[in-house]
């Protein structure tokens, strides 16, 4: 499995569902397995990304917060 982020998206300021959306246009151009890392300022895209990723199965491989900013990896799920 690939460990290398193929796609960083800066979404800090953009309140929901914007980060959702956006992450998910992203992934559609990219390869199964590949990783995308969000960055997030809306704490309600904690409990957003845990549910897109159950409901896309699109794994959430990482995510965490620090000084206000979330950050998510997650895998696009194989074909």
């Amino acid at each position: 499995m690939e460990t290398t982020i193929a796609l960083s998206l800066d979404l800090k300021g953009l309140s929901c569902p914007i980060p959702i959306i956006r992450t998910a246009k992203a992934m559609k151009g990219m390869e199964p397995g590949q990783l995308v890392e969000v960055l997030a300022t809306d704490p309600g895209s904690a409990p957003d990304f845990r549910a897109w990723s159950r409901t896309t199965r699109n794994p959430l491989v990482e995510s965490g917060e620090e000084g206000g900013v979330y950050r998510f990896v997650l895998r696009k799920k194989e074909a």
